[in-house]
């Protein structure tokens, strides 16, 4: 271990000393404890989601039943809801904010900043981040982002409403639409303060695994899930700040009468003074980090169920250097993938067959990592806790998703498909749902390491998860076929076209399915915040699992260990290693070998 680390370590030795002496605010407010932090994300994006489901279900209604009055829109959306009839232009504001809010706000955050912060130092064997100061103030930045995010909602035009994606012209002209006024504004401007607030992130993230593991904590002794979080933080330090580059340049056209973005508008008949700007431009940067992002919002998912496959598996984890060149490699090729997503932009055909060449190649490492999963759960002795059910879900939708991928990957194919619902069903099982499952199954597995040793109710975590599991696939299986009919996306009714008919009941269907999908996570919530009140108490390491995390303490303390740091002596899948000629050390009864279990046991231990 490094001098600085050792300094730190000393430092943060005395802090854990003086812990008593915090303040409420101090504790649980502006905390710089890893653990509170991760508390403060995990909260936030929760309700964060309760916002952006909420908004997927009264467009979801309007899909279902057009030009139908419901009381439920004049409750929620007041004037932009006349006599409970939706109008269209809050219809493509409230996709762009159930977009937005999803992706960056609950997955980004739900994953990065509450398992990252959580796991990294506990399971690197640090006391904390390498800058608890910066670690507080990305929190921050980002609780602040969500706020100004949320406030677009009430301003007198509306909420952003050019798609989650916000294309120029539509987002760089106030006067293009009614809602791209101060609500644009709004999005660009939490969107750059949410950039701020992952770079800061990120970069700790990164410090911290660099610099921090404990003694005999080489990289290739590291969880999955570290090395996840690690990979996760780089994608988002390379592609976040083109998106920033991005933001500012629009606010720059919105604002200050820059061309980056316009050229040749016409508005009523008259010609603007815009001219030399590309949109095509905007697409390149908002896609470089917009691909990215699937993995920045994946991998930590797919971290955890690494993590929580082989614990409840009780096996070593199958090809764990497989796994790791896997994730290095799908960091790498999510850089070089982004124009996939513009193959009907007017791209140059070659240039298209360079992109449909390496996303097909970005689904060699992606099946390794299925494949791996695969082979861990064969023959296991399979633990059917619902953190498990979790990443076995997750498992299932990536694979489903990734399938659909390799028509959107193909130019020629996705051609026929792009702008349907098709793609709607694609990136929301791959990347949403496969997501949600590693967010799900991580809450699951370390509630008890959140929250001081008590449990959540199992039951409600089996109801939780059959509903979530049967009602995802009953919302997006059916869209591939109404996509592949050619059912456009974004539409705020499909009535004017009679082509369109036939589909109507399949909407109808999916909405309906969607409703109880949503219900079902007032089940989870309910499970969560009663649990942390009045959760049953469990043992300090209730999965039996080898991380180093489960060696500290029930009772939180800023510091993580009371005494000194445990050494680290082996990697963390020595599951079901009973036999004397597998390892040097075996435990009597016991089927796994924690980390901090010497590879030797020492003579006293053998006399005892």
């Amino acid at each position: 271990m490094s001098t600085n680390a050792t300094a730190f370590e000393h430092a943060h030795d005395d802090h854990a000393h003086h812990d008593h002496h915090q303040t409420f605010i101090s504790k649980y407010i502006f905390s710089t404890d890893h653990k509170m932090i991760s508390k403060q994300y995990l909260i936030t994006g929760l309700l964060m989601g309760v916002i952006g489901i909420a908004m997927s279900i009264l467009f979801r209604i309007q899909l279902a039943w057009p030009e139908e009055s419901f009381t439920v829109f004049e409750i929620f959306l007041g004037k932009w809801a006349p006599e409970g009839v939706m109008d269209p232009s809050i219809y493509l504001s409230l996709v762009t904010i159930h977009g937005t809010i999803m992706v960056f706000f609950v997955l980004t955050a739900g994953l990065s900043g509450t398992f990252s912060n959580l796991l990294i130092p506990l399971q690197i064997g640090a006391r904390d981040m390498a800058s608890g100061f910066l670690n507080m103030v990305s929190y921050w930045l980002f609780f602040l982002s969500a706020v100004i995010m949320c406030s677009s909602l009430f301003v007198e035009a509306g909420p952003a409403a050019a798609g989650w994606t916000i294309y120029p012209p539509l987002s760089a002209l106030p006067e293009s639409i009614s809602a791209a006024g101060t609500g644009m504004t709004l999005w660009l401007v939490s969107m750059a303060i949410f950039i701020a607030s992952s770079l800061l992130g990120s970069l700790n993230y990164i410090v911290t695994v660099i610099n921090m593991r404990t003694k005999g904590m080489s990289m290739t002794r590291l969880p999955l899930t570290i090395w996840a979080f690690f990979v996760t933080a780089i994608i988002g330090v390379v592609s976040f700040p083109v998106l920033l580059s991005a933001a500012l340049l629009l606010i720059m056209d919105r604002s200050f009468g820059t061309s980056f973005f316009l050229s040749d508008i016409y508005i009523g008949g008259e010609v603007l003074h815009n001219s030399g700007g590309s949109p095509v431009l905007f697409e390149h940067l908002f896609w470089f980090l917009g691909h990215p992002e699937v993995y920045i919002v994946l991998l930590p998912a797919l971290g955890i169920s690494s993590e929580v496959i082989a614990t409840n598996s009780r096996k070593p984890i199958f090809g764990y250097r497989a796994m790791i060149a896997s994730i290095l490699a799908i960091a790498f090729l999510s850089t070089i993938v982004w124009g996939h997503h513009m193959f009907v932009s007017g791209m140059n055909p070659f240039l298209g067959s360079v992109f449909t060449f390496t996303t097909l190649l970005i689904a060699i490492p992606s099946a390794v990592k299925a494949f791996n999963y695969i082979t861990t759960l064969w023959k296991g002795n399979l633990q059917m806790n619902p953190a498990m059910l979790f990443s076995i879900g997750l498992v299932s939708t990536f694979i489903t998703g990734g399938l659909t991928g390799i028509i959107l990957g193909d130019s020629t194919l996705d051609i026929n498909v792009h702008d349907t619902y098709f793609v709607v069903a694609h990136f929301h099982l791959v990347m949403g749902i496969s997501a949600l499952y590693g967010l799900f199954a991580g809450v699951y597995h370390w509630f008890p390491k959140m929250f001081e040793g008590r449990m959540l109710n199992k039951n409600l975590g089996y109801v939780h998860f059959w509903v979530t599991a049967i009602g995802s696939y009953a919302v997006f299986f059916p869209m591939h076929f109404i996509g592949m009919a050619g059912l456009p996306r974004r539409y705020y009714s499909n009535t004017a076209f009679p082509y369109f008919d036939d589909l109507a009941d399949v909407n109808v269907m999916i909405t309906i399915a969607a409703i109880v999908t949503a219900s079902v996570q007032l089940v989870f919530l309910y499970n969560f915040f009663s649990s942390i009140f009045y959760g049953k108490k469990g043992p300090k390491n209730p999965w039996k699992s080898n991380t180093l995390e489960w060696t500290t303490e029930l009772k939180h303390i800023h510091g993580n260990w009371e005494g000194e740091i445990p050494s680290v002596y082996r990697w963390s899948y020595d599951y079901s290693k009973l036999n004397e000629d597998e390892t040097d050390y075996v435990i009597p009864g016991q089927d796994y070998i924690p980390q901090n279990v010497p590879l030797q046991p020492n003579e006293e231990e053998m006399n005892h």
